[in-house]
């Protein structure tokens, strides 16, 4: 597909449960083919999701290519296709290749909350499908202090079949209490990231979560020690879910791989902005991503890679309007 195609996603039926599973199969996988450092075929398995296949043969659905991953092979026709094309740039990622993704989900004039820190929800039912199909594909997401505090998540994937990733609660300062489900529910394992000055020698837990020490340092420092963290914990795929503050720390210290902006269609008028970034004297400076489409119900999923410029893509001709949704 095309970055600047837009696409529908099914998020429910027989084909996205299949969708699901070949993506599960394959995000499960890529670890080990990047070590076999073998190209390899697979054809679609109802039970384990994929099977090896021989060779070129009909039933083929997913290739891996040694040192960029895994690719498609579905016909643009296949329900399957769109689901597939959106998550399997994640299942690629492995710890020769680690990627971190940023997510926020937005109002057309680019607020993630009312003043009062309202949130829930600025998107739809099938964006939040989807953030729960980001962490099953991850193996940590992690949240700031703000939104633990607005939103008390659970981050977990209840809403898709998937194991729940490690939860990190990223809090250098270290300005939450015990109260939050992230600390008390016991459903899976949690991290609270903050800074040493806030650590009492021998303290190693806010109730059930484990605590992880960094170092003080301007934000960008203190996210990228935390990657550091994660990395050396084993985790290849990182998923910054929010909130604004979190995200923007990570993108403004050039930390993000990928960034998905979910822009629904409502107007708040002010409150929490999305992205926050040092802005630019001149617009030629800013950044301009390469990019894909999808439509998730009533939102438009933005899915951005950071590492390519959009001018380094095929452009749609000059002069012409398409009506995508």
């Amino acid at each position: 597909m095309s970055s600047q195609a837009a696409a529908s996603i099914p998020q429910h039926g027989s084909a996205a449960e299949f969708a699901w599973a070949l993506l599960r199969a394959a995000s499960s996988l890529a670890g080990q083919l990047d070590r076999g450092k073998a190209f390899a075929l697979f054809a679609a398995d109802a039970g384990e999701g994929l099977r090896r296949s021989p060779g070129e043969r009909a039933d083929v659905v997913l290739a891996w290519r040694p040192g960029s991953g895994w690719e498609s092979r579905l016909p643009l026709e296949d329900p399957r296709f769109e689901l597939v094309n959106l998550y399997l740039p994640i299942c690629s990622a492995t710890m020769a290749r680690p990627m971190t993704i940023g997510h926020l989900g937005q109002s057309l004039d680019g607020f993630i909350a009312t003043p009062s820190g309202d949130s829930q929800f600025v998107t739809g039912s099938d964006n939040i499908i989807h953030v729960h199909r980001m962490r099953a594909l991850s193996d940590a997401v992690i949240v700031g202090a703000g939104t633990v505090a607005a939103d008390d998540p659970q981050l977990t994937t209840r809403h898709v079949p998937g194991p729940s990733p490690l939860r990190v609660i990223f809090d250098p300062g270290r300005r939450l209490t015990t109260e939050f489900r992230v600390f008390t529910d016991r459903v899976g394992p949690a991290l609270y990231v903050c800074g040493r000055a806030h650590v009492a020698p021998g303290e190693t837990h806010i109730g059930a979560a484990k605590i992880a020490v960094i170092d003080g340092g301007d934000s960008g420092d203190e996210a990228a020690q935390t990657l550091r963290l994660l990395h050396g914990r084993g985790c290849a795929r990182v998923f910054v879910e929010g909130g604004g503050v979190t995200v923007s720390t990570f993108l403004e210290a050039n930390l993000l791989d990928r960034l998905q902006i979910a822009i629904a269609p409502v107007l708040i008028g002010n409150g929490r902005a999305a992205i926050r970034l040092a802005p630019q004297t001149r617009l030629q400076d800013c950044r301009r991503p390469s990019y894909r489409v999808f439509r998730m119900g009533g939102d438009v999923l933005f899915d951005c890679e950071l590492n390519v410029r959009a001018d380094a893509v095929e452009a749609p001709a000059p002069g012409t309007v398409h009506r995508i949704i």
